[in-house]
């Protein structure tokens, strides 16, 4: 018996960049998957690596109307598609997918926890409001898997779920893919070039969406501080605009932050492995995170990173081992350690190789999939549901 799972989130970028990998894994253990996502132009590319996908219209603005119209929408889906397992990801999917999977009967319901809304900077207000969402969210959960430790530690202490219903499943990345070994030397030269990079000049990177929330202008004030006391320096950004958020970034308002460093934006790129090999300082100066992948990606690739000392940013980086930690929003601490580790090749040179290590033994996508389908096998068994008895070897692994 074919036994179906879908996973929501609220945009198809997020399953093609955050989950296809694990879809695909999934669907090698023997699960018929499909992704539901509001629609959108990496639709296609889901479905050529043989996930189905479902459209449904998901927005992540607080939308009251159009959020009630999109849970009356995923609660006629579940009820037709009759899924075994519905599994949630990021804070709207992880409410409205949840309640109507509990409303249209579904056995199994999991959320993952990517990174919690709320944070300690927020005001009590928001706090407490976000903190209710996820109460009300987690009593339709059976099983709660957290990216993040702290997040774990947190659902427990602020009552969100029992401790019996949170399990730690961690992040990770393809390390084989983010392997700087794998990088031809000529080929990184030419597209140095082509980006604009000026030979012999060293180049911090940002990979994210621009958002302030990113610590973007902070990172672009603390280049204009590295420039002043070390010569020309620039700031390669990896990423593209998020205008559904309210403090989207352009371009211009970065490079402006930046004044006379030059910042350089290649927008979305697929070739994520030679964009941190062009990169001697990798920085994230993020307000809040889950369980950032860009720091596992740079550390994987031998990249030193400078990332907020917040929580999720901490899980990835060990300071003085594979990168620093600066303080919150702290422009100075940031340009203090990027100059630090510019001036310091040795210092770079160890700290990659820590990082190299650190994301073989702990950031390896292939055991964060293993516990996914490790905890179907289990719910499913404890509902008297079947399971696919063995696994295949994952499709990412055979890649």
């Amino acid at each position: 018996m074919t036994v179906r799972v879908a996973h929501v989130t609220t945009v198809d970028q997020s399953l093609r960049y955050l989950l296809l990998n694990q879809l695909r894994s999934i669907a090698d253990a023997g699960y018929q998957v499909t992704g539901v996502s509001a629609p959108g132009p990496d639709v296609p590319i889901i479905e050529a690596h043989g996930i189905r996908h479902i459209a449904v219209p998901l927005t992540r603005r607080l939308t009251p109307f159009a959020d009630l119209c999109a849970l009356l929408r995923l609660y006629r889906v579940f009820r037709r598609e009759r899924f075994a397992i519905v599994h949630t990801h990021t804070p709207k999917p992880g409410l409205l997918g949840q309640l109507a999977a509990r409303m249209a009967g579904t056995p199994v319901v999991i959320n993952t926890i990517h990174g919690f809304y709320f944070h300690e900077h927020m005001p009590p207000a928001q706090q407490r409001f976000y903190i209710t969402m996820e109460r009300i969210a987690a009593r339709c959960s059976d099983l709660i898997l957290s990216q993040s430790s702290e997040d774990l530690d947190t659902a427990v202490r602020l009552g969100i779920c029992p401790p019996e219903r949170i399990q730690l499943l961690g992040n990770g990345i393809d390390i084989r893919r983010f392997d700087r070994r794998r990088i031809d030397p000529m080929h990184l030269a030419l597209l140095r070039r082509d980006l604009g990079l000026p030979p012999d000049t060293p180049v911090v990177g940002f990979v994210g969406r621009l958002v302030a929330a990113k610590g973007v202008l902070e990172l672009a004030r603390a280049m204009r501080q590295v420039q002043e006391r070390l010569g020309p320096v620039t700031l390669l950004v990896v990423g593209g605009v998020d205008r559904e958020k309210a403090d989207a970034l352009t371009p211009d308002d970065i490079q402006a932050a930046a004044g006379t460093a030059p910042c350089v934006f290649a927008g979305i790129r697929q070739d994520m492995p030679e964009m941190y090999a062009l990169m001697d300082v990798f920085a994230l100066p993020s307000y809040r995170e889950g369980f950032p992948r860009a720091p596992m990606e740079a550390s994987a690739m031998g990249v030193p990173c400078v990332v907020t000392n917040v929580r999720g940013c901490r899980e990835a980086v060990e300071h003085g081992r594979n990168g620093l930690l600066t303080p919150l929003r702290d422009v100075d601490a940031l340009a203090d350690a990027l100059a630090r580790l510019l001036q310091d090749a040795d210092l770079r040179a160890a700290m990659g190789a820590a990082g190299r290590r650190i994301a073989r033994e702990r950031f390896d996508e292939q055991q964060v999939f293993q516990r996914v389908i490790g905890a179907y096998r289990h719910l499913l068994r404890e509902k008297g549901l079947p399971a696919p008895e063995s696994a295949a070897m994952p499709a990412t692994a055979r890649a």
